[in-house]
């Protein structure tokens, strides 16, 4: 799988890509990622400017059309798989584990990383990208959005976890829609605080039926409308 990042500050993904399993991913040519830097395609050669100032006034300033919309048709113009196009946006369908599951049938993504204020809406139209949005919150610009909709993603990619059902049972994935149950490790005892001596007795039908009910009385105390 493909993953396009189109960005103003590529250097922000430099440390992200080069740790733990998304590392170990790339070096298995399960995924490749590609950081485009926006700058590339603005037509100021001096500054590299690729935002101005919105017409009819307001504070803040606005990346540019033609950069953006030169930018991806240039990227996909170099490849034979086309890319599924995601604008990372607070005004987004909201990103879930459904989609994320949905995202990793994908041979291909484009993420356009937003700034300032947001883009021209003429990128918009003009791409017709799908607007996604990981909360209802606004971040200083969409890198953070596109690392967590790539991690989201990679982990349900095939060879990329050790065993292949270790995703399985995640809270909200299609294995479980629910919270996960809670899980231990050693020690058996801390600060008076003990595992639950089911799961020390090796009866897996019992386990297995804990877990179910933990999953319930989670979901109800935390998640009821998961329900």
């Amino acid at each position: 799988m493909r993953f396009d990042v189109v960005t103003l500050f590529p250097a922000i993904f430099d440390g992200y890509l080069t740790q733990s399993l998304l590392n170990k991913a790339i070096e298995n040519q399960l995924v490749e990622i590609q950081c485009h830097n926006l700058r590339d395609w603005s037509t100021d050669d001096k500054h590299h400017k690729i935002d101005d100032r919105p017409f009819g006034g307001g504070p803040g300033m606005l990346i540019q059309a033609p950069p953006v919309v030169d930018c991806v048709e240039e990227i996909e113009s170099n490849e034979a798989r086309p890319a599924r196009r995601i604008l990372l946006s607070p005004q987004g369908r909201r990103f879930d584990q459904q989609l994320a599951e949905e995202f990793a049938t994908e041979p291909r993504l484009m993420l356009l990383c937003g700034r300032y204020e947001g883009f021209d809406q003429r990128v918009i139209d003009i791409l017709e990208p799908e607007e996604l949005s990981v909360g209802d919150f606004v971040l200083n610009g969409g890198e953070v959005a596109a690392m967590v909709v790539i991690d989201a993603v990679v982990r349900l990619l095939p060879g990329v976890l050790g065993d292949e059902f270790s995703s399985f049972d995640d809270s909200f994935s299609r294995g479980n829609r629910m919270l996960e149950f809670p899980q231990y490790t050693r020690p058996r005892e801390f600060r008076g605080h003990e595992v639950p001596e089911v799961l020390l007795g090796g009866n897996h039908q019992e386990i297995a039926a804990w877990r179910a009910d933990q999953i319930q009385k989670r979901t109800a105390e935390r998640r009821s409308d998961l329900l």
